[in-house]
């Protein structure tokens, strides 16, 4: 009978700023194990998790889509490893996004600027209603999904772990 460690998940986000932040990072963990992963959670105290360095025992990494999270995601990808992110807004386009924050209009040039002539990204748009977040972002993961459930699963599938029962 083979004992194989199943593949760690880096759980990246904000989920450490939460007022539950523990509870949320069991909760996260639960699912990992739910879908054959072992969950890394930044408030551990099993690896160093507040040094980039603790994404390097990892083959995978679960962000949710925010800025601050970006640079894991990049460092993620950098050492190779399988990055899958999540959104929690309805996985609107990066545009109506932005929209929230700042006026955006068509301008003379054809491109939608803000408020400061800043352009803002709506690649995608005509083909599938525009990408959730930045070119880079958007482009540079596996797969955006809907749920942090789902994102789970698309890893377990990329990196062919079998569902416990």
């Amino acid at each position: 009978m083979s004992t194989t460690t199943p593949p760690k998940v880096y759980l990246a986000g904000p989920d450490v700023f939460e007022p539950n932040a523990i509870q949320r990072g069991e909760h996260l963990k639960a699912l990992c194990t739910k879908h054959g992963l072992t969950g890394l959670f930044p408030l551990d105290n099993t690896i160093a998790t507040t040094e980039p360095g603790s994404i390097s025992h990892a083959a995978a990494i679960r962000p949710s889509m925010d800025v601050g999270t970006a640079y894991e995601m990049g460092a993620g990808s950098a050492l190779g490893k399988v990055v899958v992110g999540y959104t929690t807004d309805g996985a609107q386009p990066y545009f109506e996004k932005v929209r929230r924050v700042h006026t955006v209009k068509r301008a003379e040039d054809g491109h939608l600027r803000d408020e400061g002539s800043m352009s803002v990204e709506e690649f995608g748009v005509k083909e599938s209603g525009g990408l959730v977040d930045n070119l880079m972002i958007s482009c540079g993961i596996e797969k955006l999904c809907t749920s942090e459930e789902e994102g789970l699963a698309v890893i377990a599938e990329l990196l062919k772990v079998s569902k416990k029962p």
